[in-house]
C-alpha cells in the first residue's frame, strides 16, 4: 500500500518553512513539538492554521513542519502559505477558495539592507547648519 502525502515549500522574510500533509486527524507537529509548545501566542497559532479552518480539513490531515530562520511571526507566515500549498496539491478544487483569501500569495516584503554612511536602511546622521 502506498503512503499518501503532500509537499509544499513556504517562505516569509527571511523564514522557510517545509509542510508534509498526512491524512489524519488534525495533529499539528512544529520542528518537533506542538504549536503551543512552539508559538508563544495564541493568535500566531490560529493564523497559521487560517488555509485549514478555511477549506474545513482542520481534523482531517496531519501536519508536520520544518520551520527555521527568522521570527515568530515570519515563521507562522512561511507555515500558512506552506498549508495552502500542499492543500492545493491534496485538492485542487481549495485553490478558489484559497485564492480569495490571499492565501496563495507569497508575501516578498523583507527588511531593507544597511547602507553606508547611514545609521540604518535609510537613518542618516543628524544634519547641523554650522
Amino acid at each position: 500500500m502506498e503512503k499518501v502525502e503532500y509537499k509544499a515549500l513556504g517562505r516569509r522574510k527571511s523564514s522557510i518553512a517545509k509542510v508534509l500533509l498526512v491524512p489524519g486527524t488534525g495533529k499539528i507537529t512544529i520542528n518537533e513539538r506542538t504549536p503551543k509548545e512552539y508559538f508563544p501566542n495564541a493568535l500566531i497559532i490560529q493564523d497559521m492554521q487560517q488555509p485549514l479552518a478555511l477549506t474545513d480539513t482542520l481534523k482531517s490531515f496531519d501536519v508536520k513542519v520544518k520551520v527555521s530562520g527568522g521570527g515568530f511571526r515570519g515563521q507562522a507566515g512561511a507555515i500558512r502559505l506552506g498549508i495552502a500549498r500542499a492543500l492545493v496539491v491534496a485538492n485542487a478544487d481549495h485553490k478558489t477558495t484559497l485564492k480569495k483569501k490571499k492565501m496563495m500569495t507569497r508575501d516578498s516584503r523583507i527588511k531593507e539592507r544597511k547602507k553606508y554612511g547611514k545609521y540604518g536602511a535609510r537613518r542618516s546622521p543628524q544634519f547641523t547648519k554650522r
